[in-house]
Order: C-alpha cells, then sequence, then structure tokens
C-alpha cells in the first residue's frame, strides 16, 4: 500500500517460516548477524530525513517488539511491520502487513489485526488460497497479490484476469527489483 513512499527498512534475523522462494535467506540464521542494542537502531533510523520505519525479516515477530516500537514512535516515526503472522502481535503499529505463508500459517489474533493482506502468488492454486484468507481478515483491511519474483511473468497475466473478476483486490509488485534497489 505504500509503494514509492520513502521508508527506512530495519530486517530483523531469523527466520523459521522458510518459504522455498524467500528472497533474503541470509536473514534467516540468527547468529550470522551482529546483535545491535534498539538505541542504535533507532538512533540510525532517526539519522535519516523520513519518518517511516518498516521493520521486516525474516520473521520480525520471532521477537517481542514492544520496547522497539515504543522507541521508534518516542523519536517521531510512523510503525510499520510485515509479517507472516506466525507469532503473536507485539509492538504498537501504525500499519501492519501481513504476509501468510502456507508453510506456517497465521495466527487468528494477527489476521483480525492487520491493515494490509499481502499474498505472494507462486502458482495457479495461490489465488484459492488467498481468497480463503480474505474471509479471515476485516473488512477493511486492503488486499493485495504480489508475484513471486522468479514467476512474475507467468503469473501478472493471471493475476490480471483474477483482478478483473474480483476487484477487491490490488496487484502489488516489488517496484524496488524493478529499479534496482536492494
Amino acid at each position: 500500500m505504500y509503494v514509492g513512499k520513502a521508508a527506512i527498512f530495519v530486517r530483523l534475523a531469523g527466520c523459521d517460516v522458510g518459504c522455498v522462494w524467500c528472497d533474503v535467506k541470509e536473514s534467516w540464521p540468527i547468529d550470522a548477524h551482529p546483535d545491535q542494542t534498539v538505541e542504535a537502531i533507532v538512533a540510525e533510523c532517526a539519522s535519516f530525513n523520513c519518518k517511516t520505519v518498516v521493520i521486516t525479516g525474516g520473521e520480525p515477530l520471532m521477537y517481542q517488539l514492544d520496547y522497539l516500537t515504543e522507541q521508534l514512535k518516542a523519536a517521531g516515526m510512523n510503525t510499520h511491520i510485515e509479517t507472516s503472522g506466525a507469532y503473536p502481535l507485539s509492538g504498537d503499529w501504525d500499519w501492519i502487513c501481513l504476509s501468510p505463508k502456507k508453510f506456517k500459517k497465521p495466527l487468528p489474533s494477527v489476521l483480525k489485526k492487520a491493515h494490509e493482506l499481502k499474498v505472494v502468488v507462486f502458482n495457479k492454486s495461490d489465488f484459492e488460497w488467498a481468497q480463503e484468507y480474505a474471509a479471515l481478515v476485516s473488512e477493511d483491511c486492503a488486499l493485495l497479490l504480489q508475484p513471486e519474483w522468479s514467476k512474475k511473468e507467468q503469473m501478472l497475466p493471471q493475476m490480471v484476469d483474477f483482478v478483473k473478476l474480483n476487484p477487491e483486490w490490488r496487484i502489488s509488485i516489488q517496484t524496488h527489483k524493478y529499479m534496482g534497489i536492494p
């Protein structure tokens, strides 16, 4: 929903969801990345001319995030999270992007709080799976379909057809990849 808006991404290490098509598998092992204090993370975020911070992973909800979001908000930041929802929600969020995965299903408590449901489309069966999850989020939750990057040429035409028949859905693309932004 925030495509094109300046944002600071904080990627937390660790993930046990294990999507085969994950494009940041290097984030999975926790001990492969240096520990940082919340204060250091917030100071670095505050050094940018941007007020939106997206906490992502790996799977960020593997961590208790109340203190991090408290400190980010104290520094004047808007807090966003992108999560699979497989762990209990912690933190104070201005925007929750739920991207459920078949490998480890989201908790009902996270489904109900999502502002955005982003389903990655890897194959045709993902459309039906997306509809199942759309029925579980609140009625004002934005519904987005995003092609898995390696299958975008194959899946985008099918996504266009799906959205024509189901206009409550939108197509989301990884704009940063088209622009060459890591």
